[in-house]
């Protein structure tokens, strides 16, 4: 049974998804700020945390900071329609989605399952002589796509949140070819793209930020009305 955490200072909303998420087969736990979030992380393994930006004292982004620097559990924030600012801020330090308020469960539900099933395929089984070309090297890096990890040249695991990850994944598996940034946002967070939707550009730049040695010469290109492409030779293993 998957374990979802609730942080909201809204009893209402809690006592609701708490509900309606133990109906859909979830193990769920509620916070109701950054204290009681904190207690829960250490007491008990989470699986995914849906976070409230709008918390008493902690707010949300300084609790995902906090979390992004010694953990890679994945992060679901709820944001009110006005806060674009704030849900921008959050996919840059590393929220792998966000659902605005107000909003319908079941479109939170899609939400959950969608970063679970990502985070989900890295405890698949592997064997490396059986990998059938499932590990793509470029310009030194390596990323197993069966695991899910990435390693830098000098041979050290990179931290990616869920959305990076799936992002570089549909770059070195089409390398040198535009993709548009609707086609990337729908891979990376199964969903249309809506107007002015800005995540896809946040999310490039902090991928930029983790494999980009120098920015002058970035591996991720942007094509100006278009997309951006993959501009680094990639070899299958």
């Amino acid at each position: 049974m998957q374990h979802v955490l609730i942080v909201d200072d809204n009893q209402e909303i809690r006592d609701l998804l708490g509900r309606f998420l133990r109906k859909q087969g979830y193990k769920v736990t509620t916070a109701r700020d950054g204290y009681e979030l904190r207690e829960c992380i250490c007491g008990s393994l989470v699986d995914l945390l849906v976070l409230d930006l709008m918390l008493p004292g902690d707010d949300g982004l300084k609790l995902c900071r906090e979390l992004r620097s010694t953990s890679a559990i994945p992060i679901i924030m709820l944001t009110a329609m006005a806060e674009e600012t704030d849900r921008i801020v959050g996919l840059e330090i590393g929220a792998d989605d966000y659902v605005t308020k107000p909003f319908n469960p079941r479109e939170l539900l899609a939400r959950i399952r969608a970063v679970l099933r990502r985070t989900n395929a890295s405890g698949e089984a592997f064997d490396a002589s059986h990998s059938g070309g499932r590990i793509l090297r470029f310009a030194g890096w390596t990323i197993d796509l069966v695991r899910r990890e990435l390693h830098s040249p000098d041979g050290a695991l990179v931290e990616l949140t869920g959305g990076e990850y799936d992002l570089l994944a549909a770059f070195v598996e089409s390398p040198q070819r535009v993709l548009s940034r609707d086609h990337l946002l729908d891979i990376t967070r199964n969903r249309t793209a809506l107007a002015f939707d800005r995540t896809i550009d946040v999310q490039v730049s902090r991928l930029r930020r983790k494999i980009d040695n120098d920015p002058e010469h970035s591996m991720i290109k942007t094509v100006r009305g278009a997309g951006y492409v993959f501009v680094i030779p990639v070899e299958r293993h």
